[in-house]
């Protein structure tokens, strides 16, 4: 490790630490993650003290609200449409300026009944209703976390919530799932509410189209429990939705191979339509929530992620947090990494931790187990910083 390059560290045998995960999906949150490295981290018996900064860091995906909440965001309960149309209640993230709003706890696949798919029957309607409720606000800025969708509809489901109406053939009006888009007859937009005035950013680091073989349909629709039936159906409904969006004098077809509509079953798609940029999530929510800021004085950045694999080094969190963290050195500590290698030094991560490496036991879905190890690592890392102060300590008596 490079940490015998932090030479205020060692004058006041104190190393600063700054604990900057993501989620480990499907186990722990991020907030959960840094909890219980911290812990580990400053129980360890050392001759040096460390000292850490928490902050937990999403990507656009399920924990953005709560990431934001933890960087000094205020929370607001709203009731919602879960996916399949059940109210359920979901939080937003708040602070003078800025509204987070996040699909994964509207309509997210964590919100289907029992978990029990739902590809043909979901709607994005109550993501609408929060993105609603944070215009109402009077905010300036609504970022739209779009990860973790349940839903492939294309977003009609949110525009019918921001005032858009939808017919069917027989001039019922009716709210679109991803299986009735072909129902569409046509669609009245002039009560969709006006959002040109507010700084509309969609998060997400997808880059698919809305249509075709890499579209929303094709590619996330199986991961949402579509059958191959099932994804023709969605695929030929969000074709028809452009098409009947372009009569409603919106340029439905033009933004269907827009990069990023693709996302959240189509949601980056209505987003975009209705004047969202599209932006890397990570990078996004690093700036958001003051990551450079948090980094000033800090010795070492612990970063991390459920698993580690080439779509990391394709630009996932824990990349886009050792690049900006230059030159201060960064650790990454996972669920599990695949990737064969235990450091990465070309992207400035100087040693990969995994959970799955110190134990047979199956820590993915196993929150207990995946806290006991993470505590465990973090006492590790704590002594690895103890042997280098020592180290640090006898080089410079040698050069007296």
């Amino acid at each position: 490790m490079n940490v015998l390059n932090c030479t205020s560290s060692a004058s006041v045998n104190t190393f600063r630490v700054l604990l900057a995960p993501d989620k480990f999906k499907g186990t722990l949150s991020a907030c959960e993650v840094v909890s219980f490295l911290k812990t580990g981290l400053e129980s360890a018996q050392n001759d040096v003290t460390v000292s850490c900064r928490r902050l937990p860091l999403a990507d656009g995906g399920d924990g953005s609200v709560q990431a934001a909440l933890m960087a000094g965001f205020h929370p607001l309960k709203i009731p919602v449409a879960g996916p399949t149309g059940i109210p359920t209640e979901t939080t937003l993230a708040l602070n003078s300026s800025t509204a987070v709003v996040e699909v994964a706890t509207t309509v997210g696949l964590q919100m289907l009944p029992a978990n029990q798919p739902a590809p043909l029957h979901s709607s994005s309607g109550g993501f609408g209703e929060a993105v609603s409720a944070a215009y109402a606000s009077g905010v300036q800025q609504i970022v739209l976390a779009l990860g973790g969708s349940a839903t492939t509809d294309g977003g009609a489901g949110m525009l019918s919530a921001l005032g858009a109406r939808f017919f069917d053939g027989e001039g019922t009006a009716i709210v679109p799932s991803g299986g009735t888009l072909k129902d569409i007859a046509w669609i009245d937009v002039s009560g969709l509410i006006d959002l040109s005035k507010v700084d509309l950013i969609a998060a997400s680091d997808v880059q698919n189209p809305l249509l075709g073989a890499a579209g929303a349909a094709a590619i996330y629709g199986p991961q949402k429990g579509a059958t191959p039936t099932d994804v023709v159906l969605l695929e030929q409904g969000l074709a028809h939705l452009a098409r009947r969006l372009d009569e409603a004098g919106l340029p439905g077809t033009s933004y269907a191979n827009a990069t990023g509509a693709g996302s959240a079953g189509g949601l980056g798609y209505a987003a975009q339509l209705l004047g969202a940029r599209l932006v890397s999530g990570a990078e996004f929510f690093m700036d958001l929530l003051g990551f450079d800021q948090a980094l000033e004085a800090c010795d070492l950045v612990i970063t991390g992620e459920g698993k580690m694999d080439e779509q990391t080094l394709a630009g996932k969190l824990p990349l886009v947090v050792a690049r900006r963290a230059l030159p201060v050195p960064v650790i990454a500590v996972v669920g599990h990494n695949v990737l064969d290698r235990d450091q990465l030094p070309e992207h400035n991560i100087e040693k990969i931790y995994s959970l799955s490496g110190m134990t047979n036991l199956d820590t993915s879905a196993d929150a207990v187990l995946s806290a006991y190890f993470l505590s465990a690592i973090g006492q590790q890392i704590a002594r690895t910083l103890n042997r280098a102060q020592h180290v640090s300590t006898v080089s410079a008596m040698n050069l007296m």
